[in-house]
């Protein structure tokens, strides 16, 4: 259906002339006649009957009127979901308690008048994919994973710098420490069943693990945080590592213990991705946000691997 057409059927009902509703369109009288007599041809009805006070609406054009006005309130929609500047900005995170959804949510309380679309994509290549067809505005990752370098077109800044954090149960060796060394933790068991091979987070543990002689098990099902989190409880003799900016809750009884990690700290470098012709005006709002309220990158006692792009 011509949308044109629709639009001036609708022009001449809010004006009551054929003659009035051309000025308001700013075409010609005989123009509207003509888009009028087509979008009749197509629904096979008359629309309006040609009356001494102007152009009144038939029996059929009452009917139809409603339909045509939501179809043109759809076609508005439809080119602001993908205009720059009336669309949402899209933003990738990995998980909704991660510390990149907790920057994005400090951007929301600083910017609430930027509407924003957060999605969760997989891995670093989905997220890179996206960004180059337009799906999304940018992502959160640590790049470059090693071999993989980024696309000419794809920027990348290293915006937040997230210590890691041992997490225990409560009857684990380590519960009570205050803070505990890379070194102490070698010949524990340090269970992360999230750590899918290929994946920037996997390359990142990897290098961790290379360097600091430690035992990660991937083995079992991800059931996801909570699973996670009940099975550390109850079991004296595995831990897990989590960000420090991690939003965790947990019921009382489990007694869960989150202890910093020194000696050196690792941290994981999250980076904000976009691509270098984004039109997005947000962007750059948003780019600028990061910059001002995020710090400690390339601090002296952390660690992050040789392949993680420098500040």
């Amino acid at each position: 259906m011509d949308l044109e057409a629709v639009r001036t059927f609708v022009a001449v009902t809010e004006a009551g002339q054929f003659r009035q509703a051309a000025a308001d369109l700013s075409i010609t009288q005989q123009a509207v006649s003509k888009r009028v007599a087509a979008l009749e041809r197509t629904l096979g009805v008359r629309l309006f009957i040609r009356a001494p006070r102007g152009a009144e609406l038939t029996i059929d054009g009452r009917a139809f009127l409603p339909h045509a006005r939501e179809l043109l309130r759809v076609a508005e929609r439809a080119g602001a979901s993908v205009r720059p500047g009336r669309r949402p900005l899209r933003v990738d995170v990995i998980t909704s308690r991660s510390a990149q959804s907790g920057l994005m949510r400090d951007f929301h309380r600083a910017h609430p008048g930027i509407e924003l679309d957060v999605m969760m994509l997989f891995d670093i290549e989905t997220a890179v994919a996206a960004i180059r067809s337009g799906a999304i505005d940018a992502s959160f990752r640590a790049v470059a994973a090693p071999g993989r370098p980024l696309p000419e077109d794809i920027v990348s800044v290293r915006v937040l710098d997230e210590p890691l954090q041992l997490l225990t149960g409560p009857a684990h060796a380590l519960a009570d420490a205050r803070s505990v060394t890379v070194a102490q933790l070698a010949g524990h068991r340090i269970w992360m069943p999230g750590l899918t091979p290929g994946t920037e987070w996997a390359a990142y543990y990897d290098d961790l693990v290379a360097e600091f002689g430690l035992t990660i098990e991937a083995t079992g099902p991800n059931f996801g945080s909570d699973a996670l989190l009940d099975t550390i409880a109850d079991t004296p003799a595995l831990a897990t590592f989590m960000g420090e900016h991690s939003r965790l809750i947990w019921p009382a009884g489990h007694g869960l213990r989150r202890i910093p990690v020194t000696g050196p700290t690792p941290v994981y470098p999250h980076s904000l991705l976009w691509h270098r012709d984004s039109p997005h005006p947000a962007l750059a709002t948003l780019r600028a946000h990061l910059a001002a309220t995020t710090t400690g990158h390339d601090a002296v006692g952390t660690w992050v691997p040789d392949w993680v792009l420098p500040r």
